[in-house]
């Protein structure tokens, strides 16, 4: 994923595109940091997974972004952060539809056994764990909870 992500900005950088460049230059500075993190704490590099945490951050921090600025009469910087937020998707993993995020509940329900609010944690962690960056967690959460209450 990082290797896609070096040669979307190089290729940014050659066709002159200003907006992809600056944007996948944020992201590989995330990256970055993280590795620096990372290697302060004795823990290897960023793998896929902490990338897809890491895009994922990005695009919840400028939707927020985004709703500011349309609350502030701002449409032209939310705008620049819709555009942001379009090309960070572009390198995430293709998100579940409902259909797919429910019955992907339903199957952590099953396999965990849980049956009430308090095996939520558990459900939880088998739906990172199998569907990484492919699901809205938030989502994903209010099922749960609905669905155990």
């Amino acid at each position: 994923m990082r290797e896609t992500i070096l040669a979307a900005l190089k290729t940014a950088l050659k066709s002159g595109d200003k907006e992809r460049s600056g944007t996948l230059r944020l992201v590989n500075a995330a990256i970055q940091d993280r590795d620096i993190a990372n290697r302060g704490t004795g823990k290897d590099p960023a793998g896929d997974d902490e990338i897809v945490s890491i895009l994922t951050k990005m695009v919840k921090q400028r939707e927020e972004s985004a709703k500011a600025f349309d609350d502030g009469k701002r449409p032209e910087l939310a705008a620049q952060e819709r555009a942001e937020i379009d090309i960070i998707r572009g390198f995430l993993p293709e998100q579940m539809d409902d259909a797919a995020l429910e019955q992907a509940v339903k199957v952590a329900l099953a396999e965990t056994g849980a049956a009430s609010v308090r095996d939520m944690g558990k459900v939880m962690a088998m739906l990172k764990e199998k569907h990484g960056g492919a699901m809205d967690f938030g989502k994903a959460s209010g099922l749960v909870k609905k669905l155990l209450s």
